[in-house]
């Protein structure tokens, strides 16, 4: 398994993490939702169950639910910054097969 963090996106959740002293890590998963089937969910860690697998990348810890593991092999999670307003992750993920238009959800 296999989730990377670009260099961008470390700085940024290492950052957020160091604001929040209950969080362990930085979770990652999906949802059903949108008219494609699933978007991402980004969260802090703040505990980690027996459903859950993680992950490391440039020394962030990356939880992951077992039921997302399919969804997100190969994953690679930016951070970028258009303007001052306009800032967020971006999901590159090779196992995608459709998006919807806006954008907001994905099918594999």
């Amino acid at each position: 398994m296999s989730i990377q963090l670009t260099e961008s996106a470390a700085k940024h959740i290492s950052k957020e993490l160091s604001k929040k002293p209950e969080a362990l890590g930085f979770r990652l998963g999906t949802k059903k939702a949108g008219c494609t089937g699933f978007s991402y969910v980004v969260d802090y860690a703040t505990e980690i169950t027996d459903n859950d697998e993680v992950f490391e990348s440039r020394g962030i810890k990356i939880v992951v639910d077992r039921d997302s593991l399919p969804m997100l092999e190969g994953l690679e999670v930016d951070f970028v910054t258009t303007n001052l307003l306009n800032q967020g992750f971006e999901f590159h993920n090779p196992n995608v097969k459709e998006t919807c238009g806006c954008g907001e959800s994905f099918n594999v």
